[in-house]
């Protein structure tokens, strides 16, 4: 978690001039729409994806069910379609399969992975190392915000093919702010002392801020073993709050934008519902909530927000394992390279 405001800077000094170059050779050829394929952790970076194509780029765009190709054998007619596979390892036999019928059906293929000399950067016609660097724990930390840069910049190297900048000033505040974010350890651990006996959890955002209720879910679960339940603002209104108590524990992501807006009635129900609700998010939203972890969204992107977003929850996924007696780095059951077909 503490090299991430290092691997952001990479990416800005070493890896956006590469990404652009990418940019401007997948523009050219003018891809209609776009697929994008993952699992895990990067699948959590390729929905944040998903809503970049559609609002910066106005490409409709969509997620992938691998089984369709590799247990079911479709072959749908992928031409104009860019694929974009994002994935830690590159290792994942189903990604590399997948990727692979979607170039013979005639998909132009983008790899975006931690791994440059990996099978599916072999495979793909383009690739985009996120330069994250060896990740020894099991739950991925640097390798998701390394991702979530790297889509950014070529999303916005593709809506503005040629230029040198695209994207890059916008994003050059946050290595700094993820640093100030990632020291604030005593805030974090106050707010992991109340999970440490939760029997379960919700995560709640809208927008861009989704993807981050996803991925802090994940990281719960798979460290803690806390059932988190995540769910789009929308969606928990549309049933899922009736399980929602004075005794239930939920995190909601404020995007600080037209997501966070859109997630301010769903704020209501849930404080008329009495629901232990920690919110984190800009210093505005959160100085209404009984707790909650305030992030330097000021002059920062809507879009750009996730990448500090999960910075906290990581941390108390962290301390939350740590006060249950657990070890967050070696979750039981879990390899670094799942083998999924």
């Amino acid at each position: 978690m503490a090299e991430q405001p290092d691997v952001l800077r990479r990416i800005l000094v070493e890896g956006a001039p590469r990404i652009r170059v990418v940019a401007e050779q997948i523009a050219a050829r003018q891809p209609r729409f776009v697929l994008l394929t993952a699992r895990g952790t990067s699948d959590n970076a390729a929905l944040y994806a998903k809503y970049l194509f559609e609002v910066r780029l106005g490409k409709p765009c969509g997620l992938t069910s691998m089984s369709t190709t590799t247990a079911y054998g479709a072959r749908p007619d992928l031409r104009d379609c860019l694929v974009v596979t994002v994935s830690q390892s590159g290792g994942s036999p189903d990604l590399v399969a997948s990727t692979r019928a979607a170039r013979e059906a005639g998909a132009i293929t983008l790899a975006v992975t931690n791994n440059a000399g990996s099978a599916l950067a072999g495979i793909s016609e383009f690739h985009i190392d996120v330069l994250a660097g060896p990740e020894r724990a099991l739950p991925a930390t640097k390798t998701y915000t390394a991702e979530l840069l790297a889509l950014y910049l070529l999303v916005e190297g593709l809506r503005v093919p040629g230029d040198l900048v695209a994207g890059d000033l916008a994003a050059r505040a946050l290595p700094d702010l993820a640093e100030s974010v990632l020291a604030r350890h005593d805030e974090v651990r106050a707010l992991a002392a109340r999970y440490r006996f939760a029997e379960r959890m919700v995560l709640t955002s809208r927008g861009y801020g989704y993807p981050t209720a996803k991925e802090a879910a994940l990281k719960l679960m798979e460290t803690s073993y806390i059932p988190a339940l995540s769910y789009s603002g929308a969606d928990l209104l549309h049933g899922p709050l009736a399980m929602v108590d004075n005794i239930s524990p939920v995190i909601a992501i404020v995007t600080d934008g037209k997501g966070g807006q859109a997630l301010r009635p769903v704020l209501e129900r849930l404080r008329d519902r009495g629901a232990d609700l920690v919110v984190i998010g800009g210093h505005a939203e959160v100085g209404r909530a009984a707790a909650g972890f305030a992030l330097p969204t000021d002059g920062v992107a809507e879009e750009l927000q996730p990448i500090l977003e999960i910075l906290p929850l990581q941390r108390l996924a962290y301390e939350v394992t740590l006060a249950r007696g657990q070890d967050p780095d070696a979750p039981r059951s879990l390899a670094k390279i799942t083998e999924t077909r």
